[in-house]
């Protein structure tokens, strides 16, 4: 009887807490600023900031979002703006693209605006000179990155599966060089081949993710490796130039050369599903949605640190056959992506112990 009277009055106790933690985060609406890499035109980086305003509009959160047109000394000029400000933003949402973190961390050092790294956080050997966050820099309070190590295992493990145990050779597209993203998916890449001793790696190329330059580099490769049977791709637009390097060379992708891809875009997505593309792994365009609902549980005094930590490595990738790419190209076209972003925060849900973020809400 005790042990029924005391679990009601704990049932209760959470109800009222969550409540008042709501009424809080209802009544002090965050601010968050982004500084986008990418170009405010580029089909990935304008779609990942959609999700992110899906999810700030669900929270009452201000969003505003700053491109910096993949120029990084532009970018830091902006980051200076805002810093400038009399009215300053609540928080500051940054990517370590070209490894320019550590001159921001320095910029805002003695700012009140608190810094969140987001898709690509610093790397070991930054952090071993300047420490990780909340550390040295106290406002930089944590970082929410993708598994892509993990991606470019899986890209290429599932190309290398075409060949179902024969030998062959492969041809890579990396991205640009000194990108935390295109070198860890590199880094899966060469974990699958070192598991795969009968697969010949015959370039690896800086394709710097652009369609163009990975068409050129591919007319160039492909004649000079006319056997060359697997194409691992670290995004879809380099994948788009290889295959039609390939095509106009008489190759048909999914029949005698196989291209991996990664992205969502409704055309690779598209491509998926007509077989075009064999292996696509997607999902991390939803990151910077989650990261809105880490910083507004923050904000209402709910530290995302006893959430799963305050740095999380979460399985926003995954591999994406026919199906599910169809599936995701329909999700993808409802507004707000039919969620409710006010499910995954725990202000709202004050039982959540761990957020445990993945693609898999817009796959159901």
């Amino acid at each position: 009887m005790l042990r029924s009277v005391l679990s009601v009055i704990g049932a209760v106790c959470l109800l009222a807490f969550g409540l008042v933690t709501q009424a809080v985060a209802e009544n002090s609406r965050a601010s968050v600023v982004f500084l986008n890499p990418g170009f405010s035109d580029e089909p990935f980086w304008v779609g990942y900031s959609d999700f992110m305003q899906a999810a700030a509009n669900d929270l009452g959160m201000q969003l505003q979002i700053i491109y910096g047109e993949r120029n990084p000394p532009q970018l830091l000029e902006k980051a200076r703006s805002v810093l400038a400000r009399d009215k300053q933003p609540d928080y500051l949402v940054f990517v370590n693209e070209m490894y320019i973190a550590p001159e921001l961390l320095r910029l805002f050092a003695d700012s009140p605006i608190k810094l969140f790294s987001l898709h690509s956080t610093l790397t070991p050997e930054q952090q071993q000179r300047i420490g990780a966050s909340r550390e040295q820099y106290r406002n930089w309070i944590g970082s929410l990155i993708p598994n892509d190590e993990q991606a470019g295992y899986w890209m290429a493990k599932a190309l290398i599966a075409k060949l179902e145990g024969k030998p062959g050779s492969l041809l890579a597209f990396a991205g640009v060089r000194y990108t935390p993203s295109s070198s860890l998916r590199e880094d899966g890449l060469h974990r699958a081949l070192r598991e795969h001793p009968e697969i010949k790696l015959q370039h690896t190329l800086q394709g710097e993710w652009k369609r163009q330059r990975a068409y050129e580099q591919a007319q160039l490769m492909l004649p000079r490796h006319p056997h060359v049977q697997l194409v691992w791709s670290a995004n879809d637009e380099m994948a788009f130039g290889v295959m039609q390097a390939a095509q106009e060379l008489g190759r048909q992708p999914g029949k005698d050369i196989y291209l991996s891809a990664l992205n969502n875009s409704d055309e690779v997505l598209q491509a998926r599903i007509d077989g075009k593309i064999d292996v696509l792994v997607g999902g991390h365009f939803t990151l910077g949605g989650w990261a809105m609902v880490m910083l507004h549980d923050y904000h209402a005094g709910l530290d995302f640190a006893e959430r799963g930590g305050k740095d999380r490595v979460d399985q926003l990738f995954s591999l994406l056959d026919a199906k599910q790419a169809a599936h995701l190209k329909k999700r993808l076209k409802v507004p707000g992506y039919g969620l409710d972003f006010r499910q995954f925060s725990a202000v709202y849900h004050p039982q959540i112990k761990d957020y445990g973020f993945s693609i898999n809400p817009l796959l159901q």
